[in-house]
């Protein structure tokens, strides 16, 4: 009923406060410099030499190309944009003096120590500090440090490092590519990833975008704009230090988790970057294709020499891909292009002289429906007609169509093939200097398309259902604070696990030997035996865990000789008594641990148990909130999957009462944000189901907060509600476990209420249409589902409301309403209305805009009765807008 598909993000500009398109589509730019602080020739030089259409002015200095003006109060007009290259001192004076005059958005090149405090102070929202600048080519604006100007193109890059930055641009000029943007963040003390993906993500000219991460800021905002760009184009992502800065590699791998569940492509160095770059900038994965077709990785490979063509699917192999499997009809085909004593195949070698066939062949190979990527190799030969060959490259390219298999070509060489390759690239051909470049380059495209997929994967509807006591925590927890503790005791450990239904080894606790037999003997033999001490995190490495004691007796005499064990090793260490467990069958033993990063916050992993656990080096990471979907996909990730499939004399191990465990120990993270870390380990599985055996848990200081890096399923705004018929419905937030549903509420509104509500008469809801309407930010948006229990116990969509907020304006939002036909004249659409208002005001939304058809006389009605003003739209003729103020 109201707006379109995917609901338009309007933006409403205050008379005085920062605004995007001041920033990023500047009309005049002003340069506030020192003419002693050397980044101020280098900028006032690029923006005059970058054909900015604009007004470029400067203060401080003489720059030929730029109008001067005395002071900032003394410029015609206020600037949209400001460079500041001044001594640290003379920032926030100048900062002051632009927003008094009305100019909120700068860049800062130079140093800034407090460049986050003065931006709060003064209003004026920065890029930097050490920003490398802003280069927007498609208005001729380089306000960088760039030693080159950049082209115009598709490709966006967003930046921590000028010297990468630089780096960039250098292979860029050299291979033909263009830019749409160049964002220096810099230190990210002000503007910082986030807005600058929020901007990309809604610009249309950018095709693919590169990120330069070292420091998020704020980690949710990141996810959730990374994710809004990644839905629409590829994103790939490097990360300079990090494995230095933390030698244990969780950290990287944590990071890899957070971009994967946006969709992104991580890559490990400035190589796999150009890489990328050369492939995503030039390349799209083809439209269509069957199930198999999901992976992408099936490359076809063909070349004018076979030894080219074993290096290339070597590097396919080793890469993870698939070498595509011919049909007999295929080979037979390609037979006619061989010499009569050569065999079709993949790799397809086309044998020496036959380059001006190479096109012709990767042409023949991309229409295949069993190819996902087709990688043309070339070398140098006698009579071989390389300029040719890459003439017919260029030719072919051009004709192909998105149905058809992308191809990435290595043209191998640098005397005669380097002229070639250059040619190739500056009409837009992915071309390489190498077979394992060019099948790193179909490898990213491949990895690309399955992350982006997986992250708007529609999970089934079923929902693990976690009623945890959260009362029994709360107290475990406060006894510990009470007592000063910040590390649990494993018995206390195993009492948070069982609280939220995550099954646990029965066990007693004993303050000494006597007891602790008399607790065996209660709990049944084969009994184990565990020094309880807070000071001992590893109790086995001090001899403090025994197994297989068969009887009483033997338990107490252990407990003695433990005992003594311990306080030989560990005289310091405080000794609280023993736990007494019954000794768990034979079983896969496995690791769950919950933990925090200092840029994503709490994270989950997953791996292989034991006391090798740690030199196994198997673990796989995410980030919760997990639910039955992303659990499978987390454990998939392990070498442990392996094994849990069940091997030699060891029957399959029951995988989704494993999932069901990391389901509720990632509502643990999300329920209780005061836990730092939570270890299960060993988590002993088999085909019956799983065991807690042993946990380590420890709380934050009281001071510390943890926050996820994404938005929890916000379960407290779930209501019940009663229509005016009487039945009872509940209002909860959507949740992506929806989207069966959603298609099948689509399918029950009446063809005109699908046109007015989407403003198209759409047939269907595609699957990336309904991931974008189930697979909601809770921070940025809201969509309210009305349901009903059905008969066989699913349950029933009969209306959504939604309001979605500007990212650049997070104080205006847009709605969409939409009821089923048995239930309008019920008062729902009101009463979601009402759901959305309360949100709104609960979230520091102000003003609420909609979109109505203007032959949508039903809305217009109700929306009226809301007390909404409806005016004519100054952009469409057939549209009506209808606002709000809170």
């Amino acid at each position: 009923m109201l707006r379109r598909t995917m609901p338009t993000l309007m933006t409403v500009r205050g008379s005085a406060s920062f605004r995007a398109t001041a920033l990023f589509r500047p009309r005049s730019v002003l340069l506030l410099a020192d003419p002693a602080v050397p980044e101020a020739a280098i900028i006032a030089a690029n923006l005059a030499a970058g054909g900015f259409k604009g007004r470029l002015h400067v203060i401080g200095m003489a720059a030929e190309g730029l109008e001067p003006a005395e002071s900032v109060e003394a410029l015609p007009e206020a600037p949209d944009l400001a460079v500041l290259c001044l001594p640290p001192a003379m920032l926030e004076p100048a900062m002051a003096a632009l927003a008094a005059r009305g100019c909120f958005a700068a860049v800062v090149p130079v140093a800034a120590p407090d460049l986050a405090a003065i931006s709060a102070r003064t209003g004026v929202k920065a890029l930097g500090q050490g920003s490398f600048g802003l280069c927007v080519p498609r208005i001729g604006l380089n306000a960088s440090l760039a030693h080159i100007q950049p082209a115009n193109g598709k490709l966006a890059l967003v930046t921590q490092s000028a010297a990468l930055a630089r780096a960039v641009l250098d292979w860029a000029a050299a291979e033909a590519v263009g830019f749409s943007h160049v964002i220096g963040i810099g230190g990210n003390a002000s503007i910082g990833f986030a807005m600058a993906l929020d901007w990309l993500a809604r610009d249309a000219e950018t095709g693919a975008v590169l990120l330069d991460i070292r420091r998020i800021r704020n980690r949710r905002a990141f996810i959730s704009a990374a994710r809004a760009v990644a839905r629409t184009r590829p994103v790939v992502a490097i990360r300079a230090g990090g494995r230095s800065a933390d030698a244990s590699g969780i950290g990287d791998a944590v990071m890899e988790a957070a971009l994967r569940r946006a969709g992104v492509l991580r890559v490990s160095g400035l190589e796999d970057l150009l890489s990328a770059a050369e492939t995503l900038a030039r390349v799209r994965p083809r439209v269509g294709g069957g199930p198999d077709s999901l992976r992408g990785d099936r490359i076809a490979i063909v070349t004018n020499g076979i030894g080219m063509g074993h290096l290339a699917a070597d590097a396919v192999l080793a890469g993870g891909g698939r070498l595509a499997q011919l049909s007999p009809e295929t080979l037979a085909a390609f037979q006619l292009l061989l010499p009569p004593d050569w065999q079709a195949g993949n790799p397809l070698s086309l044998g020496p002289g036959s380059g001006p066939q190479l096109a012709e062949a990767a042409t023949m190979l991309a229409a295949l429906p069993e190819v996902d990527a087709v990688v043309a190799l070339h070398a140098p030969a006698p009579q071989d007609g390389g300029e040719v060959a890459a003439e017919a490259m260029i030719a072919a390219a051009r004709t192909g169509g998105q149905r058809a298999a992308p191809v990435l070509v290595s043209w191998a060489g640098q005397a005669t093939a380097g002229p070639q390759r250059q040619a190739m690239a500056r009409a837009g051909l992915a071309a390489f200097e190498t077979p394992e470049a060019a099948v790193r380059g179909a490898l990213h495209l491949a990895k690309d398309r399955r992350n982006r997929a997986a992250a708007a994967e529609l999970p089934s509807r079923e929902v693990l259902e976690v009623a945890p006591d959260r009362a029994s925590v709360r107290r475990i927890i406060e006894g510990a604070r009470a007592a000063y503790r910040r590390v649990l005791t494993e018995e206390e450990g195993l009492g948070v696990l069982a609280a939220y239904g995550i099954p646990t080894v029965p066990g007693r606790r004993a303050g000494g030997a006597q007891e602790a037999a008399d607790a065996a003997a209660m709990l049944g033999f084969p009994a184990v035996l565990k020094v309880l001490s807070p000071d001992l995190r590893h109790k086995s490495e001090v001899g403090g865990v025994t197994v297989g004691l068969a009887s009483a007796a033997a338990v107490k005499a252990e407990a003695e000789a433990m005992l003594a064990r311990v306080r030989a090793k560990r005289p310091q260490a405080r000794i609280e008594g023993f736990l007494v467990q019954r000794q768990a069958a034979r079983a896969l033993e496995l690791r769950l641990r919950l933990g925090d990063d200092a840029m994503f916050g709490p994270w989950i992993g997953f791996g292989y148990g034991g006391t090798v656990a740690d030199l196994a080096e198997d673990e796989a990471y995410d980030l919760p909130p997990l639910n039955l979907a992303l659990a499978g996909q987390l454990m998939a990730r392990s070498r442990t999957a392996r094994l849990m499939a069940g091997y030699r004399d060891r029957p399959p191990v029951d995988q989704a009462a494993v999932a069901d465990a990391l389901v509720r120990l990632s509502q643990i993270a999300v329920d209780f944000p005061e836990i730092a870390e939570l270890t299960v380990n060993p988590l002993f599985a088999d085909s019956c189901g799983v065991l807690a055996a042993d946990a380590h848990l420890s709380l934050r200081p009281e001071d510390e907060p943890g926050v996820l890096a994404i938005p929890p399923f916000p379960a407290e705004l779930t209501r019940s509600w009663q229509a005016r018929s009487g039945e009872v419905l509940t209002i909860r937030p959507v949740r992506p476990e929806d989207a069966e549903a959603h298609g099948e509420f689509f399918h029950t509104l009446a063809p005109e209420d699908i046109r007015w509500r989407f403003f198209s008469p759409l047939k269907e809801l595609s699957p990336t249409l309904t991931a974008r309407l189930t697979q909601i930010d809770y921070d940025r948006e809201i969509a309210f589902v009305a349901t009903r229990r059905r008969p066989d116990g699913r349950e029933e969509t009969i209306g959504v409301s939604r309001l979605i907020r500007d990212p650049a304006e997070p104080t205006s939002a847009e709605f969409a309403v939409v009821v089923s036909r048995s239930m309008k004249g019920q008062g729902l659409g009101r009463h979601l209305m009402e759901r959305l208002f309360e949100w709104g005001r609960a979230n520091g939304v102000r003003d609420i805009l909609g979109h109505v058809l203007a032959d949508n006389a039903p809305m217009l009605a109700f929306v009226r009765a809301l007390g909404m003003t409806v005016k004519r739209s100054p952009d469409e003729e057939d549209v009506m807008e209808a606002r709000l103020v809170l």
